[in-house]
């Protein structure tokens, strides 16, 4: 007996079939935008959904790059914004050392026009610090009037106080020996006792002067912050020129004078201007004017 292998086969009127269903599906689609499976909204989900990423991309990108852009910009701007305050405060304190230093030649011109003596405005452009010799160098010298001998005086906090006397002079400049040189003994006054006395120095500006010679007896009639002046005796310095304050007194059993330490009333570290007097003439300033 035989067997029927004949397979499952279409006919030709059955792939017709299947042909126009297939033709008239397709045609259905894109004729009412709906089927089973609708291939122009597949086909625009899909190149909207690529098209938004890559807009995504894009738009990262150029965020990221502005930004850059930007945070660049910023540092600019910071870095000269800094620039701009550390000269603006550069700017302050200029303006306020031009305003110090105006204040003070101002004073300095004051002072210069109301001392009855003749005087000339220098200014200290050296100094020698040794403990032994301690001397100042200002800028004038004899081709400006400096004598040797002539006194050197300051204004200071308000105060006139005496800085030292010319001891050696050049043409353009001078030397002056302060009155803390050891060297230096000023003939002086307590000025409300009027006690006579003697002034000198240790070498060293920021030690005190040493006044001498004040008798034991007078102790209780002093105190401390007493005003030291210049006795102007033996042609040295004009009466009342003030040298300092007493800030120690001390009692020795076997010295019959106090030992007295006074404070200069100028401040040698911070001198920068000096007038030297001539006591022998007259300031003419204010008689011209």
């Amino acid at each position: 007996m035989a067997k029927n292998n004949r397979g499952f086969r279409f006919t030709l009127a059955e792939i017709v079939f299947l042909f126009f269903i297939v033709i008239s599906s397709v045609m259905l689609t894109f004729s009412s935008g709906s089927f089973v499976l609708n291939f122009k909204k597949i086909g625009f989900t899909v190149f909207s959904s690529a098209e938004k990423c890559v807009f995504v991309v894009i738009d990262g990108v150029k965020d990221t790059v502005n930004s850059v852009a930007e945070l660049r910009k910023l540092k600019k701007d910071y870095n000269e914004l800094v620039s701009k305050l550390e000269n603006y405060e550069q700017l302050q304190r200029s303006n306020a050392d031009i305003r110090k230093e105006n204040e003070r030649l101002r004073e300095l011109l004051e002072f210069s026009n109301g001392t009855e003596e003749k005087n000339i405005a220098s200014q200290i452009i050296s100094r020698d610090l040794d403990d032994t010799y301690a001397y100042l160098t200002i800028d004038k010298g004899s081709i400006n009037g400096i004598k040797k001998n002539m006194p050197v005086l300051a204004f200071q906090n308000g105060n006139r106080g005496l800085v030292g006397k010319i001891v050696q002079v050049g043409v353009f400049t001078s030397q002056v020996m302060p009155v803390y040189n050891i060297n230096n003994n000023v003939s002086a006054r307590i000025q409300n006792t009027r006690d006579l006395g003697l002034v000198s120095g240790l070498g060293n500006p920021e030690s005190p002067l040493q006044m001498r010679y004040i008798r034991k007896r007078v102790a209780p009639d002093l105190s401390f912050g007493d005003i030291i002046v210049t006795s102007g005796e033996n042609d040295n310095y004009m009466r009342d020129i003030q040298i300092g304050t007493i800030s120690k007194i001390t009692v020795l059993d076997y010295n019959s004078s106090l030992n007295i330490e006074v404070t200069p009333i100028i401040d040698f570290s911070r001198l920068e201007n000096v007038i030297v007097v001539n006591p022998k003439e007259l300031n003419t300033k204010n008689r011209t004017e």
